[in-house]
Order: C-alpha cells, then sequence, then structure tokens
C-alpha cells in the first residue's frame, strides 16, 4: 500500500511540474488543493506529497498559513541561481575539457550554427539554443551529481520564459569562445570564458534590481 502511495505521489508531482513549467499554472498563482485533487482525481495526501517535492524543486512556495503557490521568478531569485550556475559550470566544464569528444563539440556547435553571420536572429530559437548549451555543459562534464541540480535548472527555464537577458550579439561569441577553449583543451581559458560569460549577464541583474530598488523608493516618496 505505501508503494501504491508513493508512486502515485511522484506521478502527480510529474503532471503537477509539467503544468508548472508550461504555465498552465502561472507564476505568484495559488494552487487550490481541492480543485487540483478534483482535476487530477486523487486525494489530498498525494497531492500534499507533490507539492513538498516541487518546493524541494523551487517550483512552489509554502507560504505560512496561506497555502502553496507557484513560485515567483524575480530578479533576486535569478541572480542567486546565476550564482549557483556560476560554480557548477566552473566544476562541470573543468571535467568537461578532459572528457568531451568530437560529437559532444558538434553537438555544441550545431546549437549556435544557424545564428552565426546572421543580422537578424529569432530570439525565442536561440534562448532555445542558449539553455540547451548550458544543461549540456553540465551533462557533457560526465559528473553524476551535477546532472541532478534539478533546482537551478527548473529556475533558469522558467525565467528564460521573461526574455533573453542579454542580447545575442553578446552572448554568440561567449558561446563560441567557450566551445573553442573546449575543442582546443585549454582548461585555464574555458574556465576563465565561463566565469566572464556568467559575470556579465550578473551584473546586469544586478543593476535592474537597483533600479527596481531605486524605482519603489520614489514610488514611496511620492506618496509620501
Amino acid at each position: 500500500m505505501q508503494i501504491q502511495y508513493q508512486d502515485l505521489s511522484f506521478e502527480v508531482y510529474k503532471r503537477l511540474k509539467t503544468m508548472i513549467l508550461s504555465e498552465e499554472f502561472k507564476p505568484g498563482e495559488k494552487l487550490k488543493q481541492e480543485h487540483i485533487a478534483k482535476l487530477l482525481g486523487v486525494s489530498r495526501m498525494p497531492l500534499h506529497k507533490a507539492f513538498q517535492m516541487l518546493e524541494d524543486e523551487m517550483l512552489v512556495e509554502n507560504l505560512p498559513r496561506r497555502g502553496f503557490y507557484v513560485t515567483k521568478i524575480d530578479h533576486n531569485l535569478m541572480l542567486d541561481v546565476f550564482e549557483c550556475r556560476e560554480v557548477l559550470e566552473g566544476l562541470a566544464v573543468r571535467r568537461a575539457v578532459k572528457v568531451i569528444t568530437k560529437e559532444d563539440l558538434d553537438y555544441l556547435k550545431s546549437l549556435f550554427k544557424p545564428f552565426c553571420g546572421k543580422k537578424k536572429v529569432d530570439n525565442k530559437k536561440y534562448m532555445e539554443a542558449d539553455q540547451e548549451f548550458h544543461n549540456s555543459l553540465l551533462l557533457i562534464s560526465g559528473n553524476e551529481a551535477l546532472k541532478r541540480f534539478e533546482n537551478v535548472r527548473n529556475v533558469l527555464f522558467r525565467a528564460y520564459r521573461g526574455g533573453l537577458i542579454r542580447e545575442p550579439v553578446e552572448t554568440l561569441p561567449e558561446h563560441l569562445g567557450i566551445i573553442d577553449a573546449l575543442e582546443n583543451q585549454d582548461e585555464k581559458l574555458v574556465v576563465q570564458l565561463t566565469l566572464e560569460h556568467s559575470t556579465k549577464t550578473q551584473k546586469v541583474l544586478v543593476g535592474k534590481i537597483e533600479e527596481e530598488t531605486k524605482s519603489k523608493f520614489v514610488f514611496i516618496g511620492d506618496e509620501a
């Protein structure tokens, strides 16, 4: 009986995760347990367990006395996640440079080939390539632990829906430089380029956070 309960919870978790990532449930939306239980045809016990699993992956948050909500992706959370990814990718490229294959390199190059030499880039397609590139670095490293940082990937996946943080004209040469360093098995350079790539994005996020903070102070001052 316990095994059935665990299996059901996991199935509910997978279904809800898909719905959140596809934005059937919007960021900040309350997850009404009775409605969802009826929608999925389950009791509240496996549903609650599924919510806890989603909370562990930063997809939902449990607000005291209010219930479960889909986690909002703001610039502060994105900055936290990019700081984590910087560390993870530093380790990933150190490993990848030693084990990467020609097939891996060809795949990474193929992600950005449609955008090279183009004056106008389809931002949506570029975002998909960008995300796949960074996910692939973790996989190519061969480090099993890195593959399991699902919470970081979840936040980044949803963050990409808000649009690019920096334009392709900036990031495309950076991505290609990282690939070249991997191909040349230059560990020092690939770590440096990966760090610089992340740092530039984080600076943009810091700027956005500062702008939002200033706007709040101006709004409060106007009210006063």
